[in-house]
């Protein structure tokens, strides 16, 4: 059976065909979910946030033209929906509050897992520390594989502006991950 393009789901959808809407959640949800994570870096924030996002896109389905695909749509809905989270709760992660990962897993891991997932674990709490704005643009271009251009038009800013917060993002997280490199080879 062949797959459906998701305009003829979205028209679908529109028209009130729940299997239409169900498929189109399911083909986007894995992509929201994690641009949802590395947003705010809890799964249980995630999903609530991924179900506000969906809500979104649900009510708003109807005006969506078709001038970027679906995905992007979506994902700047996810974007507005991650910002209006980030109003509601006000709080920052400061450097100095970043707990540790809690799983203690790893010991039964091999060395190469092992390694990896802490390669992860630090990404993860080096993203936390970054601003907003620096956070969504590296999301956007190194996650979701968008082109500057591509992050300039769904974030509304110019290019420049783009470049500039990547590369100040880039930074901190280089910083940031050589700091705890060091530190993690001295204790």
């Amino acid at each position: 059976m062949f797959a459906q393009t998701d305009e003829k789901l979205i028209s679908k959808a529109i028209s009130g065909n729940e299997r239409a809407w169900l498929k189109l959640v399911k083909r986007y949800e894995t992509a929201i979910f994690h641009y949802c994570l590395r947003m705010v870096g809890n799964p249980d924030d995630a999903t609530d946030l991924m179900q506000e996002v969906f809500i979104g896109i649900c009510r708003n389905l109807s005006s969506f033209r078709g001038d970027s695909s679906f995905k992007t749509w979506a994902l700047k809905i996810a974007h507005f929906r991650s910002v209006e989270y980030y109003r509601r709760k006000k709080e920052f992660t400061d450097i100095d509050q970043i707990d540790e990962p809690a799983d203690e897993s790893g010991r039964n891991m091999p060395d190469k897992i092992l390694h990896q997932w802490q390669n992860n674990q630090q990404l993860l709490q080096a993203l936390k520390c970054l601003p907003f704005n620096q956070k969504i643009v590296i999301e956007l271009k190194f996650f979701q594989h968008l082109t500057c251009e591509q992050i300039a038009h769904n974030l509304g800013i110019s290019t420049n502006t783009v470049k500039s917060r990547l590369y100040s993002g880039l930074d901190k997280l280089k910083v940031y991950l050589e700091v705890h490199d060091e530190f993690s080879q001295t204790a």
